[in-house]
């Protein structure tokens, strides 16, 4: 295996920064939805708030520190550039951790976990392929499992023969998959939440049928116009800045819990610097049918390995230990939590990183 590392520095011109800003000031806005409030998508007032913001008070040089605060590389496999912060303990031989982020999120929720978490690991943070600085592949074919896969000769060759894997949204998925690819070498993995759904004809709990109806609630349009014609909403979300946070700003918000206007820019920021609105959505065209095999119970797909899981609060979906352990029959530890929601590592760290180090315990 051939493995090209070089290091990297986040440095976007400021020129881009003043593109950005004329935009914003220039853009063309729709009326208000007859509808009201967020029955038709996410309020004008909302995105108009956050847009006067990005362009005049949100701060992108302070997001560009916390990452360059950490050592970053750009490493090839497979011929595409990963994006790759690496926060190594200064504790000798600490456990190393792969942590995983998903959509409409990146690096810079995980960054922000570092500091918690390098007291007893080594924490290696990867850009998925088509998001943020890593490379946009120009093939089909880069799924959970060939992400997966890619991730395993990442650690190899950052020189890891034992180590745990954990991550959210696409995180999971991806981590899962590592689990089974890499099994030899990954002794853990934690999941928010775990991927798995009821058994076929199973009679379903109070807490399970709140789960299926809040599932069942949330909206999958975006899922579905990403899964079919990623190329399509692609023009709006790289020609567009109020396209692309109205699109990324409604889940952000809807699925969170209580993010702040700059935590929610600063993704959107990123998205809009990298310029990976379509490529980042084609994800969901390669991956979203086995993913949602996973969430129906149609699959189970079983990973053997050790599992810890976290279940927040305000997260969609939320499985039962019931359901999970038919997917994961290894689960050690299962912390559920009465606050967070979809972006734990930014709305609770504390929470999270307690249990990513109770888990991880159990394995290291």
């Amino acid at each position: 295996m051939t493995f090209d590392i070089q290091p990297f520095r986040v440095s976007v011109p400021e020129s881009a920064l003043v593109d950005l800003r004329r935009r914003l000031t220039g853009a063309r806005w729709p009326e208000e939805s007859p509808a009201g409030g967020w029955d038709q998508g996410i309020p004008l007032a909302t995105v108009r708030e956050l847009c006067r913001h990005w362009a005049s008070g949100y701060r992108w040089r302070d997001a560009e520190r916390r990452l360059n605060a950490i050592p970053q590389y750009l490493i090839t496999v497979d011929g595409l550039p990963i994006h790759v912060l690496h926060a190594r303990s200064s504790r000798p031989g600490a456990f190393p951790l792969i942590l995983t982020h998903g959509w409409p999120g990146s690096v810079l929720e995980w960054a922000g976990m570092a500091p918690l978490l390098t007291g007893e690991f080594d924490v290696v943070i990867p850009s998925l392929p088509g998001y943020g600085f890593s490379g946009k592949p120009a093939t089909a074919g880069w799924g959970v499992e060939r992400i997966a896969a890619a991730w395993a000769q990442i650690m190899a060759g950052l020189g890891y023969q034992r180590y745990g894997a954990a991550g959210t949204d696409w995180g999971t998925s991806v981590s899962s998959v590592l689990g089974v690819l890499d099994a030899r070498h990954v002794a853990g993995v934690h999941l928010v939440p775990p991927l798995a759904g009821p058994a076929p004809g199973s009679d379903p709990t109070d807490a399970e049928l709140r789960s299926l109806a809040d599932l069942e609630a949330s909206s999958s349009a975006y899922s579905e116009v990403h899964r079919t014609v990623p190329q399509t909403i692609g023009y709006s979300l790289l020609d567009s800045p109020t396209g692309l946070c109205a699109w990324l700003a409604e889940k952000l918000i809807t699925w969170g819990d209580g993010l702040t206007p700059d935590q929610i820019l600063d993704q959107v920021t990123l998205y809009w610097l990298t310029g990976t609105g379509a490529s980042a959505a084609r994800l969901y065209a390669e991956s979203i049918d086995l993913v949602s095999g996973w969430l129906s119970g149609a699959r189970d797909d079983r990973v053997e390995i050790p599992v810890g899981a976290s279940i927040f609060a305000g997260e969609v979906p939320r499985p039962s230990r019931r359901w999970a352990e038919r997917r994961y029959p290894g689960i050690r530890y299962w912390a559920t939590h009465d606050r967070g929601g979809h972006f734990p590592a930014l709305e609770v760290p504390d929470l999270l990183a307690a249990d990513l180090r109770a888990f991880f315990r159990t394995v290291a």
